[in-house]
């Protein structure tokens, strides 16, 4: 065998890369760090069969009668077929048993969801846990086979400051697997308008439609945060992308992994209103900052902890609190059971208050019912009120009655302008105490309503055509 001996002075070949050996030299390429995470980012496929619609002559007894049912035996052929509508999103694998994050609205509605690794193997999935207020979902793999999953490790979101370094890695407009760099732009967003609690990371990392519910990484290689929503005209990636911060996460799912199937949270009891420049001045602030207290709910746990009207609220175990919604998203990424030591400022003088974290009652049954007949209610699901329907809608805690706790579509109650969360006050001047008042209420058929509901805070009195 003949080997060939390189000329003395001829090129030779490059040495091969090696893993940066420290911190500076990390910085020099984003390599490791995707090699470290990248395997633990799925695509999620959801998939929902929706039946396109028929023409309505077809739903005549008189013409199925002698055509058959549209598609089917006996039918000429022109109806609907069912039709699989595929969304696509990503996920990161959080657990090595499979356990799955990913944004709510990436498998809202679907019949079936399926996750595709980046070595191109499909598994199909399981939702363990669904979690709307907060657009977060934990799903669980299915394997037939006892297997370990590459996944990644939970950072801590509030170590993070504004300038440092992330990665975004997701699945953009279905192209494949892309990770794109960027830094932490903003911290703490809370008018982002995508959830029930508004506290988002903002990155300038691109993250386009099909990242969603895919993973924010820091330079260690932890997850910070699960991508959510853009700011964009046209679609496409601005600069502007906003994450979860994965604090928040962690409290999903750990909850998943317990066996929930709902997110227990904290509740303060008490109801709270934004500082504003004139109220600060009004106080002698500075600045607006903290929260005041408008009103505390008898026995919550605000009131144990001795909290009253007027307290100024700004801080939550050392963190700083600038409005209700970060003051929500304190309290609920602390762990039921635990304790949480509120900075109050009343007179002038600040002090501490603690208060144990408990989940809102649930003081009155339900008794919940759909609505039929034919009233401008019709369609709409009323439960009776109590703080932990009151803190699932977000509706006023001390509120009592009567509350709309869905619509369904197209129905004399959506036509109507009725919404979730209005609490229903009184119908044709007779007050409305329990869920079996308004069905009786609405048992007879009339020309004309006088409803006053609750919305926001504001009494809104409408007449509404029977």
């Amino acid at each position: 065998m003949l080997l060939a001996v390189p000329a003395i002075g001829a090129a030779q070949p490059a040495p091969r890369p090696r893993v940066p050996a420290s911190q500076a030299e990390v910085t020099l390429s984003f390599a490791p760090v995707v090699a470290r995470t990248a395997a633990a980012v799925v695509n999620v496929y959801a998939l929902k069969t929706a039946r396109q619609r028929t023409n309505p002559i077809f739903e005549d007894p008189f013409f199925r009668r002698f055509f058959g049912a549209p598609g089917g035996p006996g039918g000429p052929g022109l109806g609907a077929p069912e039709r699989v509508q595929r969304s696509l999103g990503s996920g990161v694998i959080v657990d090595p048993s499979g356990l799955v994050v990913t944004n709510f609205h990436v498998i809202e509605g679907a019949d079936e969801i399926r996750i595709a690794l980046n070595d191109k193997r499909e598994y199909e999935a399981q939702v363990l846990l669904r979690d709307q207020r907060t657009d977060l979902a934990v799903l669980r793999i299915r394997t037939g086979a006892k297997e370990a999953f590459a996944s990644l490790e939970l950072g801590n979101s509030d170590e993070l400051a504004v300038g440092d370094l992330v990665l975004a890695i997701g699945d953009p407009f279905g192209v494949g697997q892309t990770v794109t760099q960027g830094i932490v732009s903003a911290l703490a967003r809370t008018q982002v308008g995508v959830s029930d609690y508004q506290f988002f990371i903002q990155t300038d990392a691109a993250i386009n439609p099909g990242n969603s519910g895919g993973a924010l990484v820091d330079m260690a290689g932890r997850l910070v945060g699960i991508n959510s929503a853009i700011y964009s005209r046209s679609g496409g990636s601005h600069g502007i992308g906003f994450a979860i911060p994965v604090n928040m996460a962690r409290v999903v799912i750990e909850q998943a992994r317990g066996g929930s199937t709902a997110v227990r949270r904290p509740w303060l009891g008490a109801r709270l209103q934004r500082v504003t420049p004139e109220i600060a001045e009004s106080l002698g602030l500075p600045r607006p900052t903290g929260v005041l207290v408008q009103s505390v709910v008898a026995e919550s746990p605000a009131a144990k902890a001795g909290l009253r009207v007027g307290d100024l609220i700004v801080a939550v175990e050392g963190q700083g609190i600038d409005d209700p919604e970060s003051l929500n998203y304190r309290f609920a990424t602390r762990p039921i059971g635990g304790k949480a030591a509120l900075a109050v400022s009343r007179g002038g003088r600040e002090q501490t208050l603690v208060v144990v974290l408990e989940s809102a009652p649930e003081t009155v049954p339900r008794e919940q019912l759909v609505l039929r007949g034919r009233s401008p209610f019709t369609g709409a699901t009323i439960v009776n009120l109590s703080p932990a329907v009151a803190e699932e809608l977000k509706v006023d805690g001390l509120a009592s009655g009567v509350v709309i706790y869905g619509i369904e579509d197209n129905s004399p109650a959506a036509a109507s302008g009725l919404r979730p969360g209005d609490v229903i006050v009184d119908v044709n001047n007779e007050k409305v105490a329990r869920t079996r008042d308004l069905e009786r209420m609405t048992a007879t058929p009339l020309r004309a309503w006088r409803v006053t509901v609750t919305r926001g805070g504001r009494n809104i009195t409408a007449l509404l055509r029977g």
